[in-house]
């Protein structure tokens, strides 16, 4: 979980899962939406893809990403788990 948070931290990452939650994308089409060099958005899908973010397939000499939904949906879950109250009862800083 740790990975996926540190992963999301990035701006330029989550425009790239904002990018692939319009379906699969090469890494070449996903690169065209950026001016970082392309060393940059690589270093990117990998931090991604090692969080467990993204998946990458190979077709031929292209590597084709979507995303992992879900690593995405425990993420989701985790995070609103942290809007339901506190079972305890000395309050919210108890």
């Amino acid at each position: 979980m740790n990975d996926a948070f540190r992963a999301l931290a990035d701006p330029s990452r989550r425009e790239i899962l904002r990018l692939l939650r319009q379906g699969p994308r090469s890494s070449g089409e996903i690169a065209e939406h950026f001016k970082s060099s392309w060393p940059t958005i690589s270093r990117h899908l990998g931090v991604l893809r090692e969080a467990g973010l993204i998946l990458g397939e190979r077709h031929g000499q292209q590597i084709i990403y979507e995303l992992n939904t879900t690593v995405l949906d425990d993420v989701v879950e985790h995070l609103m788990g942290w809007l339901k109250p506190s079972d305890d009862t000395g309050g919210p800083y108890a």
